[in-house]
């Protein structure tokens, strides 16, 4: 029986050279002859055929079981894994089980950041007796400070769009007494409850006292805390000159809103604050004054027909040759008056201010003489000026003194025992 290990080579593959270094037996593959030709020999196909290659021995080299060299163990279990490091992570990216909508949005329309509350199912009752209908619906947490619209318009009518709120600026002059802190937190407990937008401008004498500031802190409400700088030689002149010192602020800043001229000692509704944002140019309305010398109640404010002002309601003889018959705390305007005159037709730009140099209880028609011409740009709010909806009360406390920080230092000088 012949023995195969002496049969040797034709003469045609003894004496051809090794290709590439290569063994007897490295033949050029069909790919590699395709490429190899002139027609393919641009050098991006040859980079990319150099790559494929390359590619292919570093997974062959990985995969096969071949006896590495010495040396080169811990390199073949490296790339090993590697590769399948890399395996797994594409395997990874690949989505499995069920697509839900969202998912589906997301891949048709790009990424999308927006927050979405989670969904639930509501049950709505169609007016068919038992029959219910389950929807899924969106659960929305509606922060945005805007006016509900009406829900119900016809099929061929546009539904409305919300309307912001319009913001309300509430000036309060205030000045250290005995009771300054009752007022303010009064104040500010009630101002709590007003829907946003609501501004607080406190406005002191001298210096901003830190009791005040510790107030409105805790008020809950957004302030500014305001000084007046001015000399006040009386009482009089302190309540202008902190009303005007609030005007310079929201002239200079340009803040919009309605403003509205609102003293801790008086007492006021909900209904008014809602009433303010009606209001485009000036808003009017009666106002009930509580006289303590006279033991009774006076009524002053406009006497409207409809929102149409035709009058005024007065109480008081002395002031009978006042031009506007209301209190400071009867009236609001819209705070664009101060710093936008052209808007308004403003036959000058000389800053609204109140007058220091008229008698007490005509600061509030002299001011008014500069913002309307006549009761034509005058709102009654609301319509007919039927409802009182704040309190003047007139109380003072001047002679009487507070604790500092409204606290008690020390115990009282008598104590009486308990029975």
């Amino acid at each position: 029986m012949a023995s195969i290990r002496g049969r040797t080579l034709s003469p045609a593959f003894r004496d051809r050279p090794y290709l590439n270094g290569g063994s007897p037996f490295s033949v050029q593959s069909p790919s590699q002859k395709a490429f190899s030709s002139s027609k393919y020999s641009s050098p991006l196909v040859s980079a990319f055929v150099t790559f494929a290659i390359t590619v292919r021995r570093f997974v062959a080299g990985a995969l096969l079981q071949r006896a590495p060299r010495k040396g080169q163990q811990w390199r073949r279990a490296f790339f090993r894994c590697l590769l399948f490091f890399f395996l797994g992570f594409l395997l990874g990216l690949v989505p499995f089980g069920h697509v839900d909508d969202d998912d589906a949005e997301i891949r048709s329309h790009g990424f999308n950041f927006d927050i979405r509350p989670p969904h639930v199912n509501v049950q709505f009752d169609d007016g068919g007796g038992d029959r219910v209908v389950k929807r899924r619906v969106d659960l929305v947490l509606d922060v945005s400070p805007v006016v509900p619209v009406a829900e119900k318009y016809d099929d061929d009518d546009v539904a409305p769009a919300a309307v912001p709120r319009k913001q309300v600026i509430v000036v309060t002059p205030t000045y250290n007494r005995a009771l300054q802190a009752y007022f303010l937190n009064r104040v500010a407990q009630l101002l709590r409850l007003v829907p946003p937008p609501l501004l607080w401008i406190v406005v002191e004498t001298k210096a901003a006292s830190a009791e005040t500031a510790e107030i409105l802190r805790k008020s809950g409400v957004m302030y500014r805390h305001l000084v007046c700088g001015n000399n006040l030689t009386s009482a009089k002149d302190r309540g202008v000159y902190q009303r005007n010192t609030a005007l310079e602020h929201i002239e200079r800043h340009k803040l919009d809103g309605i403003v509205y001229f609102g003293d801790d000692d008086n007492i006021y509704s909900l209904d008014l604050f809602d009433s303010l944002r009606e209001i485009n140019r000036f808003g009017t309305w009666p106002v009930a004054m509580l006289a303590p010398s006279k033991n009774k109640a006076i009524l002053e404010g406009p006497v409207c027909n409809g929102s149409q002002v035709n009058g005024w309601h007065t109480n008081d003889k002395s002031k009978r040759l006042r031009r506007f018959h209301v209190d400071m705390s009867g009236f609001a305007f819209n705070s664009t008056i101060l710093w936008d005159p052209k808007r308004w037709h403003r036959p000058t730009s000389i800053p609204i201010r109140q007058l220091d140099s008229v008698k007490e209880g005509f600061q509030e028609t002299t001011f008014i003489e500069q913002v309307v011409e006549d009761e034509s740009q005058m709102e009654g709010i609301p319509a007919g000026c039927s409802k009182v909806m704040n309190w003047h009360l007139h109380l003072r406390a001047h002679s009487l003194v507070y604790p500092k920080g409204w606290q008690l230092q020390k115990n009282l000088d008598v104590v009486l025992p308990i029975l």
